[in-house]
């Protein structure tokens, strides 16, 4: 497929020009063909044709011999930079040779339109991509039972190291919905979008400084999050990591799981639910953590109350940051009501849960009777101490000792999980699985994956551009379908259609040069 380039003159004026490759025979080496385009304006950027472009395009337009056909190349420009900007194009050859064009085209297609594989063969014919031929549905399956396992951790070893070496991890689970019968991984369990449907679990992480996916594990959608991460952590000793941090919301907390991250040697911070050595150091702290010296302002204008205590976990030195928030003392006390209320329905039903049993010990009162069964009493002067006493109170645990502020704003940020999770189901085709072989499921989250490293590449970029920030990136990619080439057969050359003021303006936002 043609490209172009930009020819810098003697007299300061730049051209364009078509660049076709082709293979000569006689001297056995690659050649280029090349056309001039037109010139470059210096003010606004638009291509002038050349007096022989703008004839060769009238006459190729009433000669009835001359074909011409469109190819839509402005979204592959912005996903051939991302491509060439994070290296994911060299680390995918490396790994998947065999592979590697047709799994960031099927990539191409998820960001540009998000719709079923199936439906990529139209797309694929009228639209430019690493791969460059037409997809038909015989070959995206070939291309799902192809991929192995063995060539995705590979890929994996390679990307996490192109990541910063000293790189953030935020660390989430989410469900995806299957319609497979046949698929071991695909089970009952929490849906988190409440749909009654079987599914998996799907756990990522997101880099905090590049703002991209770094890695996943498919998870069987049976299992809670809070025992998926001690395997997370083993995979990532096998992939040679060695130098992250996590951050983590109160779902995956349990001493279990900090012990993992400790004896792997991983920093990390956690957010720490209410627990009876948490209420302990509340009470120690609370006359002090209220005072001046504690107050302080977040970047988003929030005024709360912060202070940093060392903390032992067993031998290990570890760092308490307690926060008390007047504002969120009123949401804590609707909170705290529900939980009495969930807490009080596991005792009557006998489903009681074990990281519960403080709860259960401290707040209630269950008496059996002959008669009237299992009665659940609540502890009034307990219950109503706790409501006093810890509503607006929330707690971090970390490895890393910094300044209370900074490790909150640090938690806050994994914010980009969730919206990459919303990205993943919603705008790139996965709030539910259509195929029911787990060899072919792994390929899909596989290309699921690549397309969501360009999706958050793209919608990083854009949301720092005045232009572009409140554009989303289907609607990045819709307005650069105005940008075609055209292809006229025989000697007619080919031209690329002038892009507007929208245009240009992506094209500066993603670092493009829009007189190219």
């Amino acid at each position: 497929m043609p490209s172009t380039t930009i020819h810098n003159k003697a007299d300061g004026k730049k051209y364009l020009y078509s660049v076709v490759s082709y293979w000569d025979k006689e001297k056995k080496q690659a050649r280029n063909r090349q056309v001039c385009l037109g010139r470059i304006d210096e003010t606004t950027g638009e291509v002038i044709p050349s007096a022989r472009t703008e004839r060769v395009a009238k006459r190729a337009a009433v000669a009835p011999e001359v074909t011409a056909n469109a190819t839509v190349v402005g979204p592959a420009m912005l996903l051939d930079a991302a491509v060439a900007e994070t290296n994911l194009g060299n680390i995918l050859a490396r790994s998947i040779p065999e592979y590697h064009s047709e799994i960031l085209s099927l990539a191409y297609f998820l960001v540009q339109r998000g719709l079923p594989l199936s439906r990529c063969e139209s797309w694929s014919t009228h639209s430019k991509h690493p791969f460059g031929k037409p997809f038909s549905s015989q070959r995206i399956s070939e291309i799902l039972q192809g991929i192995t396992e063995g060539q995705r951790q590979s890929f994996f070893k390679s990307w996490m190291k192109s990541l910063a070496e000293k790189e953030c991890l935020f660390y989430d689970i989410t469900s995806i919905s299957s319609y497979s019968a046949s698929n071991e991984y695909v089970r009952f369990g929490h849906n988190r979008d409440n749909e009654n449907l079987p599914q998996i679990n799907l756990a990522l992480l997101f880099g905090q400084e590049s703002g991209l996916p770094a890695y996943y594990r498919r998870i069987p959608g049976s299992i809670s999050d809070v025992a998926t991460l001690k395997t997370t952590v083993s995979s990532l000793d096998f992939l040679g990591q060695t130098r992250l941090m996590f951050v983590m919301d109160r779902g995956f907390y349990s001493k279990a799981n900090v012990d993992a991250l400790l004896d792997a040697r991983y920093h990390f911070i956690l957010a720490v639910p209410r627990r009876k050595w948490i209420e302990e150091i509340y009470d120690r702290e609370r006359d002090d953590i209220m005072t001046y010296p504690n107050r302080c302002t977040m970047s988003n204008g929030e005024v709360l109350y912060a202070k940093g205590l060392l903390h032992k976990w067993g031998d290990r030195r570890c760092y308490v940051y307690i926060y008390y928030n007047h504002i969120h003392a009123a949401e804590d006390v609707y909170e705290f009501e529900a939980k009495l209320t969930a807490w009080r329905q596991e005792l009557l039903s006998g489903d009681r849960v074990k990281e519960n049993e403080w709860a259960y010990a401290k707040f209630f009162t269950v008496k059996e009777t002959p008669k009237r069964g299992r009665k659940v009493v609540e502890i009034a002067e307990a219950v109503d101490s706790a409501r006093k006493k810890y509503v607006g109170f929330s707690c971090l645990l970390s490895t890393k000792k910094m300044n209370p502020a900074d490790a909150l704003e640090e938690y806050r940020r994994k914010e980009a999980v969730e919206n990459s999770y919303d990205d993943l189901k919603n705008a790139l085709d996965m709030r539910r699985l259509r195929i029911h072989s787990s060899a072919a499921m792994d390929s899909r989250l596989f290309i699921q994956f690549i397309a969501l490293i360009l999706f958050s590449w793209a919608r990083s970029k854009a949301k720092v551009h005045k232009a572009t920030k409140y554009m989303t990136v289907r609607e990045i990619m819709e307005a650069m379908e105005s940008v075609t080439l055209i292809e006229y057969s025989g000697r007619y050359g080919n031209l690329i259609t002038e892009s507007g003021p929208l245009q240009r303006d992506i094209m500066e936002a993603y670092g493009l040069n829009a007189k190219s």
